[in-house]
């Protein structure tokens, strides 16, 4: 992967730039001197930037149009919990203030964003991501992201991105060390279509959730097993899931409880 700036370059997003580099193998910082993403792809044979911005950071690869990290709904959602209201996603899991949170699945990191302003601050979320690509993006994104609600910007700091396939990542991970183990494959769905979610497509991968990842899961957790998807789908009954009756949106949360 190589790593650049914008093409207005700074003292500050060189620095970014340089140390990102140095800090992940696979990244190469390459300086962009004027050029074209196009021209720095020729140049070093590699099709994914990671772009370090002024106040950001965007990622140029597959996807049909640059992604740039921003929260999106995750934010809306994350400050009606701060004044107190409910969220579906976190009453389902059965979050609580203090929980360690496993989120398999990270992506843009939206529901890890949700998780650890649920926790609060003496939780914990670790964010796995397979795509080496989307794992730059959401490390970065979540260390400079500042929003005007300070509450969230603490939150995010309580999440530990990692680089890793969520199979072996779970099978690093000692049994009963989270409380909560959470999978929402449901961006790797062609069928979804939203500004959110289709960026996302070149980055999918399309292996369906296994009964070993379950196990796994089940391994780690202490309290409950989450798996967000469609209703209708099929996946809640092949993997042993069951569905709150109270809740009938479309898309909706399979629960595990392991403390019952």
């Amino acid at each position: 992967m190589i790593i650049t700036t914008g093409e207005h370059e700074s003292p500050k997003t060189v620095m970014r730039a340089k140390e990102l580099a140095e800090a992940e193998q696979g990244a190469l910082y390459v300086r962009r001197s004027g050029r074209s993403l196009d021209e720095l792809r020729a140049r070093c044979g590699d099709k994914d930037i990671l772009v370090i911005l002024e106040n950001g950071v965007r990622l140029a690869g597959e996807a049909e149009r640059p992604m740039d990290f921003h929260p999106s709904m995750s934010y809306v959602r994350a400050k009606r919990v701060l004044k107190g209201e409910k969220d579906l996603m976190l009453e389902a899991a059965c979050v609580a203030l203090g929980d360690v949170i496993v989120d398999c699945t990270a992506g843009l990191g939206a529901d890890a964003m949700m998780f650890a302003v649920g926790t609060g601050d003496q939780g914990r979320v670790i964010a796995l991501e397979s795509s080496f690509p989307l794992y730059m993006l959401l490390k970065e994104g979540l260390r400079t992201y500042r929003a005007k609600v300070e509450a969230f910007n603490e939150a995010l700091k309580r999440i530990e991105v990692r680089h890793t396939d969520h199979l072996a990542g779970l099978k690093a991970l000692p049994d009963k060390s989270a409380d909560i183990v959470y999978f929402d494959p449901m961006f790797r769905d062609p069928t979804l279509e939203s500004s959110s979610i289709s960026p996302l497509r070149a980055y999918a991968n399309g292996e369906p959730l296994s009964h070993a990842a379950i196990e796994e899961a089940r391994r780690v957790a202490r309290k409950t097993v989450v798996l967000k998807e469609k209703r209708d789908s099929g996946e809640f009954e092949r993997l042993g899931f069951a569905i709150p009756e109270r809740n009938r949106t479309k898309i909706t949360y399979g629960v595990m409880h392991l403390d019952r």
